[in-house]
């Protein structure tokens, strides 16, 4: 666990300065923050890119990804050898996993792992309502839900595609819009270069806006994570490519006078280059806003983001950023305004303390490590209700505590990490569903290699109660292998296995206490009872059959459930797969609502 103290760095940020940070101890400090700026503000001075051929040195053109490799060792991971290094075990039927791999793009099936997808289906304390097939991408889902004029919506979006179907009834749901490909054995119906696109569309939340007296939809715009880029060591025209990024880095806002898209207006844009907001596309530093803006229609958003190219120690392989944090003023959602920025030790090139505490992380080197965040600070109650404190998952960083009290001067309470699990993710969310209750806080990263092909991802069961002191207290338990299923590892089953997120962003009515769904790839949905988090248990799933060749080309397949949404107001979860949608209900939530809810959503 890193429990270092920095001494404080305090810069005033100005019209002309370069970013302002202050690192502070782990008790009370502020962190990082500073008023929007009037005009453009000097760009941050890049390292210098060494000479090509000096010794020790290596030969990349990007000043900022030059830096971090000669700041860091090579440390990156060797291949290990199915079968020997990790696989099934046959005298006790269980997976041995890998201690520590690189991220790899293809299989590397082991013996024992079924050598055909299982297209049996496991249920305990669910029932299926409906299943709608290819409504989705076989890669991702974002969700929101807008209920208008007596009727409920349900938006299923990523990258070049948005469905959004009228589940009013969840049981007989329809399609109203559809924009982008749709999925079949020989793959999209349309073409799709992510090189090219101009137009990303990341994570969105649709709140009720107070000022406006209408839903607005806020909509992340970052850097595409999938297709740009595979190794950024070795392509060069792929890193320019990124940093001269062909579409907008930020956010837009949208005041919505109906469901569909010819019904919104585009009321603001913003870059979050917030040191250069006027800088058009192709000009604007850092990462963009990732996933889902954290906003609840009242005064404050917080995003997930990099500012700058300076936010560059991160290990991952195909991504050149460590996403911080941002706080915008959204009293007028038409002129968001930047209120503060937050980083935490150990994501700035070419700042002292910052290298320190990244070479001080187990991880630094290993050239496979996602550091830094990917979503917002999760907030057990809205600033503007009176919420405080707040969580934030930063990847290889592990896990803070925040004071929010003054929005504008925002302070590191505590931090939290666990010995490295790489490939794939770690510390990517936090479910904060059972913090008023409880104090306890669940966090989890998830899975990206196949076949299991990586450390186990485990959901950390965080004590919280003194934010100022977090520390590890239990893990919730793994799937339990459904009776009569033909494996005894769920790494049979092939594809990806482990948790991926449990509650998003927006979701309508209350979350349910006691009970939080997960979405578990291969595994499906695993629902827990953290009635007492410190003791949970598994108290039922779904898990579907997989999809096969007949259905999706063998490059999607293996997914299971990738993303859930949950209807706490009418007690439905939605499963997406990569061949479709599932409506499910489970009497842990309760008796399912088949129309229209009591109340619309967002809450007005």
């Amino acid at each position: 666990m890193l429990r270092s103290r920095y001494p404080r760095l305090k810069t005033a940020l100005t019209q002309g300065a370069t970013l302002a940070f202050i690192l502070a101890t782990a008790s009370s400090q502020v962190i990082a923050s500073g008023p929007a700026p009037t005009a453009e503000a000097a760009p941050s001075q890049a390292p210098a890119a060494a000479p090509s051929g000096t010794p020790g040195t290596p030969n990349v053109k990007d000043p900022y990804l030059a830096g971090w490799l000669r700041l860091t060792p090579d440390r990156k991971p060797a291949s290990l050898k199915a079968g020997v290094d990790y696989g099934m075990d046959p005298a006790t039927g269980k997976f041995i996993w890998p201690k520590a791999t690189p991220e790899v793009h293809e299989g590397k099936r082991f013996p024992g792992e079924m050598t055909s997808w299982d297209k049996k289906s496991y249920a305990k304390n669910v029932k299926v309502l409906a299943f709608y097939p290819g409504v989705g991408s076989p890669f991702h889902a974002w969700n929101n839900i807008l209920d208008f004029q007596g009727k409920r919506y349900l938006y299923i979006h990523d990258r070049d595609y948005l469905r959004i179907m009228d589940v009013t009834d969840p049981a007989n749901g329809k399609v109203v819009f559809s924009k982008g490909g749709v999925w079949g054995p020989k793959g999209s119906s349309e073409k799709y270069d992510p090189n090219t696109v101009q137009d990303y569309l990341g994570g969105a939340t649709i709140a009720w806006s107070k000022k406006l007296g209408k839903p607005v939809l806020v909509a992340s715009f970052e850097i595409g994570r999938y297709g740009l880029m595979t190794e950024k060591i070795d392509q060069p025209d792929k890193v320019a490519a990124q940093r001269s990024y062909n579409s907008l880095k930020g956010f837009k806002v949208f005041e919505m006078d109906g469901p569909l898209p010819d019904q919104w207006k585009l009321i603001a844009t913003r870059t979050t280059d917030y040191q250069h907001p006027n800088a058009p596309i192709g000009q604007q530093q850092g990462s963009g806003s990732l996933d889902a803006p954290e906003y609840y229609g009242g005064k404050y958003m917080i995003l997930s983001s990099a500012p700058d190219d300076s936010y560059a120690l991160t290990e991952y392989p195909n991504y050149l950023y460590s996403p911080g944090y941002q706080v915008w003023d959204m009293s007028d959602p038409a002129d968001p305004k930047f209120v503060s920025q937050i980083a935490v030790p150990g994501q700035i090139l070419g700042n002292p303390e910052h290298e320190q505490a990244y070479l001080m992380n187990p991880r630094a080197g290993n050239r496979t490590s996602w550091m830094g965040s990917r979503n917002p600070i999760f907030l057990p109650k809205p600033l503007e209700a009176g919420g405080k404190i707040g969580f934030g998952a930063m990847g290889g960083l592990g896990l803070y505590s925040f004071d929010l009290s003054d929005p504008a001067n925002p302070k590191m309470l505590s931090n939290v990490n666990t010995p490295p699990s790489f490939a794939g993710t770690e510390y990517d969310n936090a479910d904060v569903s059972q913090y008023a209750r409880t104090g306890y806080v669940f966090t989890n990263g998830y899975p990206m290699n196949r076949d299991c092909y990586e450390p186990y991802k485990d959901i950390f069961v965080v004590d919280a109660r003194d934010p100022k002191h977090l520390k590890i207290a239990t893990k919730l338990p793994e799937p339990e292998i459904p009776q009569g299923a033909p494996f005894t590892s769920f790494c049979q089953r092939g594809g990806n296995y482990g948790p991926k997120r449990a509650n998003a962003i927006g979701q309508p009515g209350g979350w349910k206490q006691g009970i939080v769904p997960y979405s578990f790839y291969n595994a499906g949905v695993q629902i827990y009872d953290v009635k007492d988090p410190a003791h949970p248990s598994i108290a039922g799933y779904f898990i579907p059959a997989l999809a096969d060749q007949t259905q999706l080309p063998s490059y999607t397949l293996g997914k299971g459930v990738f993303a859930i949404y949950t209807e706490y107001d009418r007690n439905i979860i939605w499963a997406f797969t990569e061949d479709g949608a599932y409506a499910l209900s489970t009497p842990l939530l309760g008796e399912p609502v088949m129309g229209a809810p009591a109340k619309p959503w967002p809450h007005r």
